[in-house]
């Protein structure tokens, strides 16, 4: 569980981008944990670089080597192109094995498999905020 509100509060950094340049990503505290530049740019709350999403579903660490994708069906996939999960329209969001593991709601609210609050987001789609869920803080 812990390793899912790592994660989950990185998602949230994956889209969302203000005119300012970047998007402030807060846990369930109301804590910034990172930002996302609007040249899809992922940074900690330390503003250090911990990866990128690219517009074409990519996702790279800070390396710039892939790490994975997010395919226009929702199907997640590791950088060997295996399923490691989906991401519903509902903003449901399920494992290789479809066993729920969180959900993005419209409103911004992200929330563990137990709809207990991890962190808040505005402006960002599911389909982004939830590639993070799936690549980072492994």
């Amino acid at each position: 569980m812990k390793h899912f509100r790592y994660v989950i509060l990185v998602v949230l950094l994956a889209v969302g981008y203000l005119a300012t340049g970047a998007q402030t990503v807060r846990n369930s505290s109301n804590s910034t944990v990172g930002y996302v530049r609007s040249d899809g740019r992922v940074e900690n709350s330390s503003h250090s670089c911990i990866g990128y999403i690219r517009n074409d579903g990519r996702v790279e660490n800070s390396s710039h080597s892939c790490i994975g994708y997010i395919r226009s069906d929702g199907r997640v996939e590791n950088s060997s192109h295996s399923c490691i999960g989906y991401i519903r329209s509902d903003g449901r969001i399920e494992n290789s094995s479809h066993s729920c593991i969180g959900y993005v709601r419209s409103d911004g609210r992200v929330e563990n498999s137990s709809h207990s609050c991890i962190g808040y987001v505005e402006s960002m789609t599911r389909e982004w905020a939830a590639a993070f869920f799936f690549f980072f803080f492994n």
